[in-house]
């Protein structure tokens, strides 16, 4: 068993949207019913001596202009010792539709690279990254599915960069959706490409886990 990157009584807080969310806002509280408890109790299974508290800030629909609207009092004000990102889709979506307050690449970046240098600055925690994804293959060029494929690569070029720039641990969860689907339809793991269904969870979490764990 290799060793885990959060210590003993160190706080982890897991903020991003929808998928991140799951329902820990009513009755799936306070950790919702995603990733994030897959994880959690993917951790106390394996590490049962370590205490350690987790914090989900999750909220459906929000967007990376969102998180830095509330990262004072969703994140700074709970201190974490390690922070996990996952945001990314909203931001496509929202400029792709030509939505008001739509986030472009270029926006995205922006605002990502200020929450970032806060978060050194104010905390200097660990911090892990989850890449947006979209699970589907649709590449016909004459689709919305086909055109958010086509564009996703600029939004996971931002986190990967923010990734070396912070010297974050960062989980590639396009790509690691992209080689399930070689094997199995997308049905598998989502009943429509954005929101994951048990199974896709379950690889979140433990690609998740995966990061997070070093080798024996």
């Amino acid at each position: 068993m290799g060793a885990l990157w959060i210590e003993d009584g160190e706080r982890m807080l897991f903020i991003g949207d929808s998928i991140t969310d799951c329902g820990r806002r009513g009755v799936e509280a306070p950790l919702g019913n995603g990733y994030v408890r897959i994880f959690t109790e993917l951790a106390t299974a394996r590490w049962p001596e370590r205490k350690i508290p987790y914090i989900n800030k999750g909220i459906g629909g929000n967007r990376i202009t969102d998180l830095k609207e509330r990262w004072a009092d969703d994140v700074l004000y709970h201190r974490p010792d390690v922070l996990s990102l996952k945001i990314g889709i909203n931001d496509l979506h929202s400029h792709l539709r030509g939505a008001e307050g739509g986030v472009s690449p270029e926006l995205f970046a922006r605002i990502y690279a200020e929450v970032m240098e806060l978060t050194k600055r104010e905390l200097g925690c660990k911090i892990v990254l989850l890449t947006p994804f979209y699970i589907s293959t649709d590449r016909s060029g004459q689709t919305f599915r086909s055109q958010v494929l086509d564009l996703i690569p600029r939004y996971i070029e931002t986190v990967e960069k923010m990734s070396a720039q912070y010297n974050t641990r960062l989980v590639h969860l396009h790509e690691i959706f992209q080689q399930h689907l070689k094997y199995r339809d997308a049905d598998t793991f989502c009943p429509e490409p954005v929101h994951p269904n048990l199974a896709g969870h379950t690889v979140i979490a433990q690609a998740l886990m995966d990061t997070l764990t070093d080798a024996p």
